[in-house]
């Protein structure tokens, strides 16, 4: 139960989530920083990320960690507003751009991978005001913004990632405690992944035109999917769990993967249907033009996957603004199953065998297609002895090497969530998904690697899980 010697194993953070500094050299207000000042009712602990884990300054601390641990890469996002405060190109923030620089070279020095995600729900507040991803305007302040990174990094960046789970950028239209922290109907839904699908596509064909030859760098997209189970063997149970993958995964994934590209034909015909029926003039899933069906589709160099729990499935559905009404349209009652272990966060439970149906369904949709998974992790309470967390990595990596061994599917790297304990979004420092324990209470913000860390120094160091123990 080896993996290949080139498999790359890396962990994940996001701006936000840790770097704070939120104000400071010249860093610009974000959406994020406006909700948690505006409303701090909406986050549970009534937290922000002003201080978080203070990695803007401790960065070469988590560096150490990420060396001594052993990772190959680390995947980290930029926070657009600390390198152009307004969002515009217009405004180039200097000592934001230096400070990744240096957080780059730090890395290579120390024969880290950098991974560099472009966006990680951090949106300019002032783009937000002109309408953010509801806007078609978007695509282009993003191509400006992915322009810059390129030309300042791409000698010494060779993994991007365009957009961190754009399926996750609606909530905050629609829920209202989100950011940016908008009420809307379920038009808003399908208009920003329309703009989201835009926008990658642009910066891939930017980068393929511009600066490819010469920095040879490879391009994808994060796109989440939980797996998708039938409840029972019936058809129906059947096809629900099939339709809940293609209104998951296929709605972002199938117009740049497929050969056709474009919306998946099930979606497009439920959601027509559904559009007439609700006396509407036009479908609310929009249509690509003949050109951006070409742009985005063959956009990327590899699969971006980040997964984290499943569902069993059936026919009907329970209308959830916290899926944007999604469940209306696909028509699918999701559910966990009596059995499948608890984790600390209401949305997530531990089911293994779900991380290879999606690894199976990507290789049978998308011709095998190399695959990196970019986010994999568990919350687990406070303390330093996270057997859980241990485990369940254990049991998820079992999993996928049963995909790559049994299924032959082509998964090239892991990258596991997250190196540190952060701020998550809404649920504030409560869940705690890092293998390195953050004391928000100290002013220093003390880092110190749980017994998880252990476990993944001992698994890069053989790359084999046979030759790894671990406590339930």
């Amino acid at each position: 139960m080896a993996f290949p010697q080139n498999f790359i194993f890396g962990c994940a953070t996001s701006a936000y989530q840790i770097e704070g500094a939120w104000n400071t050299d010249g860093k610009g207000e974000n959406i994020w920083d406006r909700l948690a000042r505006d409303h701090p009712e909406f986050i549970d602990d009534r937290s922000n990320g002003n201080i978080a884990c203070d990695s803007y300054h401790k960065y070469k601390e988590d560096i150490f960690h990420l060396k001594d641990i052993g990772f190959d890469m680390y995947r980290f996002s930029i926070s657009w507003t600390r390198i152009l405060p307004t969002g515009d190109i217009a405004n180039i923030n200097e000592v934001g751009l230096q400070h990744y620089d240096s957080l780059i070279d730090e890395l290579l020095k120390n024969n880290i991978i950098p991974m560099i995600t472009m966006y990680h729900f951090d949106l300019p507040q002032k783009l937000q005001d002109m309408g953010g991803w509801l806007n078609p305007l978007i695509v282009d302040y993003f191509e400006d913004y992915a322009d810059l990174l390129f030309k300042r990094y791409g000698d010494k960046v060779k993994w991007w990632i365009t957009l961190n789970e754009p399926k996750f950028i609606i909530p905050g239209y629609v829920t209202g405690k989100s950011a940016p922290s908008l009420r809307l109907d379920s038009p808003a839904n399908y208009i920003i992944a329309h703009n989201c699908l835009k926008a990658h596509g642009r910066i891939f064909r930017l980068y393929e035109k511009k600066y490819k030859i010469q920095q040879r760098g490879k391009i994808s997209i994060a796109l989440p999917s939980d797996g998708f189970f039938p409840r029972t063997f019936s058809k129906d149970d059947v096809e629900a769990a099939d339709r809940a993958t293609l209104f998951t995964l296929d709605w972002f994934a199938h117009p740049i993967y497929s050969k056709d590209g474009d919306y998946p034909e099930v979606m497009r015909q439920m959601i027509d249907i559904n559009s007439k029926n609700e006396g509407r003039n036009r479908s609310r899933l929009p249509q690509f033009t003949a050109e951006e069906i070409r742009d985005i589709k063959g956009s990327f160099d590899f699969f971006a996957l980040n997964h984290y729990s499943s569902y069993l499935c059936s026919p009907g559905y329970k209308l959830d603004r916290n899926r944007g009404f999604i469940n209306q349209d696909m028509n699918v009652k999701l559910e966990f199953a009596a059995s499948w272990p608890y984790t600390n966060t209401a949305w997530q439970r531990v089911w293994p065998e779900g991380f290879r149906q999606i690894l199976v369904w990507i290789k049978n949709q998308y011709d095998n297609v190399p695959v990196f998974i970019t986010e994999n992790g568990v919350s687990v309470s406070g303390n330093l002895n996270d057997t859980f967390r241990e485990s369940y990595h254990h049991s998820y990596l079992q999993q996928l090497l049963f995909a790559m061994k049994e299924d032959k599917c082509n998964v090239i790297g892991y990258t596991a969530y997250s190196l540190l304990d952060a701020f998550e979004w809404t649920h504030g420092y409560k869940p705690r998904y890092g293998i390195v324990h953050v004391d928000f209470t100290d002013p220093e913000r003390k880092r110190t690697q749980k017994r998880s860390a252990s476990y993944f120094k001992q698994l890069l160091k053989t790359r084999d899980l046979s030759k790894i123990e671990t406590k339930n």
